[in-house]
C-alpha cells in the first residue's frame, strides 16, 4: 500500500497544473519612487507638496501629479503670488524641474524672490506641554481635572496640520541662496520675449495661450516627462507655474468688459492643459484675477475646469483690516472646487470657514475662530459708533422730587 501511494504521489507531482479558474492573485502595483513625492493614502495618487503644509492638508495630503490647482488672486495679488513662490521653491528644494510662464514679471525676477528654506523644525507647530513641578503635591494635580463630559472630546486645533511631515518650511524674510537656486533646472515662457505668430481670426484660442501650450508640450516631450516616454531617462516631476492668466497682459479681454470677444479662450486653454498633464509627470498651479472678471458664470466654468480651485480674499484695504474681530488673520480662504481623482465622490473639508495669515517663517491656513466675547464698547467701535458716556446726573428716578427715599 505504501508503494502504491508513493507512486500515485509521483504521478500527481509530474502532472502539469491546469488553471481551471480565472482567479488571479491581486498584487500591488509598482509606484514611482521620485524624490519629493509620496502616494496618497486615499486613492494611491502620486502627490507633491505645494510648499504650504496647511494647504497640503486641505487638499488631502498634497497636490496630485497630473492635476491643476487654480488660485483666484486677492485684490493686490500679494498672497496668491506668495503661494506661487512657495510652490516653485518646494520644487527647487526637491530637485524638480520648473516651468514658469508670465506676461507681467520676468521669470528671473520671480526666481530671485523665492523664500529661503528652513532645514530645521523651527516652523513646525508643537503642542505646549505643561510640566508639573516637583514640589507640587500629587493630590492637587489629581484634583485639577476636566469635567467628565468634556474629557473625551478632541482638543480644538485651529491650524490645519498633519501628523506626518511632508514638504519643507520657508522663511519669507529671506531669499533663497543663489547656489541652491542655480542648481535647479528651469524653463521659462515670458510673453514679451516670445515672437508673435499669425493665426486665423476665427480661432477660439488666443495667440498667447496657443504659444504657451505649445511651449509646454515641447518641454514635456523633449525632457521626458510624458508617461509613455522611454524609461531609460531618469524620471522627475515638472512643476508648472502660470501667473495671472486671463488678464489683459495676455491679450485677453475677460477683465475689461462684460461681453468679451474671446469668452472661451481661457477655457479652451485649460482643456488643453489638463489633457496634457493627464499623460505626463507634471503638475500645474495657475493664478487668475477673478476679482476683475465681470462675468461670474464664466468664472464658474473656469473653476470647474480645474481639479482644485481656491479663492483668496485679503483684508488689505478693506474694513476688515481694522476690525478687531479679524485682527489675528490677513484674509479669508474659500474652497471652490475639491479634487476627485480616482474616486466617485470628493471629500470636502470639514470646516468651510477658513482664514490665512502670513508670518515671518510660515504661511498658515487655519479654521476661523472669532473671539468668544467682546464688550459693548469694542463692538460699537468696530461698527463705527461712538460709545455713549453716561453721567451720574442722568439717572432714572420714580419722581422729580429730591426728597424721595426710593431712587434707582
Amino acid at each position: 500500500m505504501a508503494a502504491s501511494m508513493s507512486g500515485v504521489d509521483n504521478t500527481e507531482v509530474n502532472t502539469p497544473s491546469i488553471n481551471l479558474t480565472s482567479f488571479q492573485k491581486k498584487t500591488r502595483s509598482k509606484l514611482l519612487s521620485i524624490p519629493g513625492t509620496r502616494p496618497s493614502v486615499q486613492n494611491g495618487q502620486l502627490l507633491v507638496s505645494t510648499g504650504v503644509t496647511s494647504l497640503d492638508f486641505l487638499l488631502g495630503g498634497g497636490l496630485a501629479v497630473g492635476a491643476v490647482l487654480l488660485i483666484e488672486e486677492d485684490r493686490y495679488d500679494s498672497y496668491s503670488r506668495m503661494i506661487l513662490k512657495y510652490f516653485l521653491a518646494e520644487g527647487v528644494v526637491c530637485q524638480h524641474e520648473l516651468f514658469f510662464g508670465s506676461a507681467q514679471d520676468s521669470p528671473d525676477d520671480i526666481l530671485q524672490e523665492l523664500p529661503s528654506p528652513i532645514m530645521d523644525d523651527v516652523a513646525i507647530p508643537k503642542p505646549v506641554e505643561h510640566t508639573r513641578l516637583s514640589a507640587e503635591p500629587q493630590d492637587r494635580v489629581d484634583a485639577m481635572k476636566i469635567a467628565w463630559r468634556y474629557q473625551n472630546l478632541p482638543k480644538v486645533q485651529s491650524t490645519l496640520t498633519s501628523s506626518s511631515r511632508f514638504g519643507h518650511y520657508y522663511d519669507v524674510s529671506k531669499t533663497m541662496e543663489a547656489e541652491i537656486r542655480q542648481a535647479a533646472r528651469c524653463h521659462y515662457f515670458y510673453l514679451p520675449d516670445h515672437p508673435k505668430q499669425t493665426m486665423s481670426s476665427h480661432s477660439p484660442t488666443l495667440e498667447s495661450y496657443s504659444a504657451l501650450l505649445k511651449s509646454l508640450q515641447e518641454v514635456i516631450q523633449k525632457e521626458g516627462f510624458a508617461v509613455a516616454a522611454s524609461s531609460a531617462k531618469s524620471r522627475n516631476i515638472l512643476r508648472i507655474g502660470l501667473h495671472s492668466l486671463g488678464s489683459s497682459l495676455w491679450g485677453d479681454d475677460l477683465c475689461c468688459c462684460d461681453n468679451p470677444k474671446h469668452p472661451h479662450a481661457l477655457t479652451n486653454f485649460l482643456y488643453g492643459l489638463r489633457a496634457l498633464l493627464r499623460s505626463s509627470l507634471a503638475v500645474a498651479v495657475v493664478t487668475v484675477p477673478s476679482h476683475l472678471i465681470q462675468n461670474r458664470a464664466l468664472m464658474g466654468r473656469i473653476a470647474k475646469l480645474s481639479d482644485t480651485a481656491i479663492a483668496l480674499e485679503s483684508f488689505k484695504g478693506s474694513e476688515r483690516e481694522t476690525n478687531p474681530l479679524y485682527k489675528d488673520y490677513h484674509g479669508l480662504l474659500h474652497v471652490r472646487q475639491v479634487p476627485h481623482l480616482n474616486c466617485l465622490a470628493s471629500q470636502f473639508p470639514d470646516h468651510k470657514d477658513l482664514a490665512f495669515k502670513l508670518k515671518r517663517k510660515q504661511f498658515s491656513i487655519e479654521r476661523l475662530h472669532l473671539p468668544p466675547d467682546l464688550s459693548e464698547t469694542v463692538s460699537r467701535v468696530s461698527r463705527g459708533e461712538v460709545p455713549r458716556v453716561t453721567s451720574p446726573a442722568s439717572t432714572c428716578s420714580l419722581s422729580t422730587s429730591t426728597n424721595k427715599d426710593l431712587d434707582f
